[in-house]
């Protein structure tokens, strides 16, 4: 036991055990230092602190780290809560520095108090412009050495500064040491985004269009920014699309692309990756913008699956067909006189169809004003009785294998937008998805399998695809529903993906297992098409899971990913755009809410805004250092970019924290 063990503060109580050699605040600390000829290192805290908790467990119960910092400093713990002034005068160096402040609190002092080095969260390895706690340690201590004279007058314009802004406030965000390479990728990626947007008509590139939603999300991000460019291109694009050929008016969902650059002419299928990820993107643009049309292409798209695609035992079928009856698109396309008779004048004017149609001599239903979606009743009467009407007509063929990977994708789409809804119904029915493929695609030995189908059960040992997917859909469960037993699953399938499937010397997933069958190459899936590849999914499922559980294997795991897949930015920008938007994830550093006793009002004032790094821990709580120190019942707490600020107990001033 350190010195803190006499103290009466429960954070500093919690770190009486550490091997470094903690004192509290106080002359004899600063004295020692003096006596000993070496810098005070100050730590600051509370014991609500998640990023607190997640810095102690990495560095200072680490034994290597604390031999490291006994060593070459007189350490400091102190309890903000207990000494706001200490806090508050240190605050303002950590504030001069960095341009923003929060807890834990990391400042390197000289014996005399003047602080001449000050920050945030210190992780315990080098990451994306991040220097190592160690790395830093060692850096002062060298300078401390070789370089006083330098430091001196460092702590003395950075006292100066202190003193400065005590009366004055803020000064401009600073772009992080180390941190341009990849802030100038990411704005690259967003950049080739840009680009490659058809401002007349929407999306991405020329015929044939596909909807992209990996482009999109990246897309959204950036508009998030204020990229004036980027909101063009999403509102354009999400209107364009729900308005084309490609959405199907009737019985929503998307068709798998437009072979015509104005959207106008589908290639029939059905695919569920796609529903999942334009679920997604139709979400998050309703979060930015709160377009009700867009919510109603949510919720048309859920019909769709769920009437459509669910199987009873709990799966998703992957896809129906383009053809029936021999013909592509027969299901959907109408004559002029047989949707005039069946809906009248209405639907003729609103689904823009004429007698000599816009395909073949038929009527592709579409929205000739573009994002005018929400229908008057008596259009909305149409609608049901084409619907009906069609519904008599023979079915594009059903894929019924039911897929880990895509499966797995829906949930987690499906589960977020219940929540952000307020739709329980979706959150059970996504928690009915996911509780199937663990019952029915796993074996014996808890490994994942690849596809099911009712008449032939589950085969195929897992791809990476899959298994990240499981730890995606996993995580977001957990946060749909407070459970613990999807935080335990979505770790399991964390451990099963590093094990299995990491490749330790060069980086990244490989596609297939270690324990797979090998073929003439073993593979890595890094490029972003239809749909996210197994590399950046792996890499923003480990950060989202580390960030839910502050447990460091996931979160180290998920920027190992990205240190390999980072160079394709350099060369493949819009192929990589997954990548990206896990890069930003690290870059701008994860927004954690907990929020503690039974508080939906705050549960769902944390997941309206368009937040894509913000995690939601909530209902059962479970090991780890998000919950910890979390005592206070029907309160919000919030830690962002590393740092923590004070619980909040209403929906207004959570919202206005956010």
């Amino acid at each position: 036991m350190n010195r803190l063990a006499h103290e009466t503060s429960p954070y500093l109580r919690q770190h009486a055990d550490n091997p470094v050699d903690w004192w509290p605040w106080g002359p004899e600390a600063f004295a020692e230092a003096a006596r000993r000829d070496v810098p005070v290192l100050l730590s600051v805290g509370y014991s609500a602190c998640h990023w607190c908790h997640v810095m102690a467990h990495e560095s200072f119960e680490d034994e290597a780290s604390a031999e490291v910092v006994n060593e070459l400093f007189v350490c400091v713990k102190v309890d903000r809560e207990e000494r706001p002034d200490v806090d508050a005068v240190y605050m303002e160096a950590v504030t001069a520095v960095s341009g923003s402040g929060g807890w834990p609190m990391t400042v390197w002092c000289t014996p005399d108090g003047r602080p001449f080095l000050a920050g945030t969260y210190f992780p315990r390895e080098r990451a994306h412009g991040r220097a190592s706690f160690v790395e830093v340690c060692r850096a002062v201590a060298d300078a401390w050495r070789d370089q006083r004279d330098a430091l001196e007058r460092q702590a003395d314009q950075l006292r100066d500064a202190v003193r400065e802004r005590s009366s004055l406030e803020g000064l401009a965000l600073r772009v992080p040491e180390g941190g341009l390479e990849a802030r100038g990728a990411v704005a690259a990626a967003l950049a080739a985004v840009a680009d490659s947007f058809d401002a007349q008509e929407g999306g991405f590139g020329r015929a044939p269009k596909f909807p992209q939603p990996s482009w999109l999300e990246l897309a959204l991000r950036g508009a998030a920014t204020g990229d004036t460019r980027l909101e063009v291109a999403v509102r354009t694009t999400l209107d364009a699309m729900a308005s084309g050929g490609i959405y199907d008016h009737l019985g929503g969902g998307f068709a798998r692309y437009a072979t015509d650059r104005a959207w106008l002419v589908p290639h029939f299928e059905k695919m569920l990756y796609d529903q999942a990820g334009l679920l997604r993107a139709y979400l998050h643009g309703w979060q930015l913008y709160g377009q009700p049309a867009w919510r109603q292409v949510c919720e048309e798209v859920v019909a769709y699956v769920e009437r459509d695609l669910a199987q009873p035992e709990g799966g998703i079928s992957s896809a129906e067909d383009a053809d029936s009856e021999g013909e592509e698109g027969r299901f959907y396309v109408w004559s002029h006189d047989e949707l005039r008779q069946v809906g009248g004048d209405a639907a003729v004017a609103w689904y823009g169809a004429s007698p000599g149609g816009n395909w073949e001599g038929t009527n592709i239903l579409w929205r000739p004003q573009r994002g005018d979606l929400l229908r008057p009743p008596e259009v909305e009467e149409a609608r049901a009785r084409l619907f009906e009407h069609r519904s008599h007509r023979v079915r594009p063929g059903l894929d019924d294998k039911v897929l880990t990977e895509w499966n797995a994708m829906w949930a987690a789409a499906l589960a977020e937008a219940g929540l952000v809804f307020g739709r329980t119904d979706w959150v059970a029915s996504a928690d009915r998805t996911t509780s199937f493929l663990h019952d029915a695609l796993r074996r014996d030995d808890g490994r994942w399998l690849r596809a099911w189908q009712r008449d032939g059960g589950a085969r195929h040992l897992g791809v990476a695809n899959d298994v990240a997917w499981v730890v995606e859909a996993c995580v977001r469960m957990a946060e749909a529903t407070g459970a613990v037993r999807w935080v335990t699953r979505a770790t399991d399938a964390a451990a099963q993906l590093l094990e299995h499937h990491e490749d330790p010397a060069g980086g990244g997933v490989f596609t297939v297992a270690s324990d797979g069958e090998q073929l003439l190459a073993r593979q890595k899936d890094v490029y972003d098409g239809a749909t996210p590849s197994a590399n950046s999914v792996a890499a923003a499922a480990l950060l989202r899971l580390g960030a839910l559980t502050g447990d460091s294997r996931w979160t180290d795991g998920g920027r190992r990913v990205l240190d390999a897949l980072t160079p394709l930015l350099a060369v493949a920008p819009t192929a990589a755009t997954g990548v990206a938007g896990a890069l930003l994830s690290v870059l701008e550093g994860p927004i954690e809410v907990v929020v503690t006793g039974s508080r939906p009002d705050l549960v769902a004032a944390a997941v309206q805004p368009f937040k894509p790094d913000r995690v939601v821990a909530w209902g059962e709580r479970y090991p780890g250092p998000l919950w910890e120190g979390r005592d206070q019942e029907g309160v919000a707490y919030v830690c962002r970019a590393y740092a923590c600020e004070r619980p909040v107990a209403t929906a207004d001033e959570l919202t206005a924290l956010l």
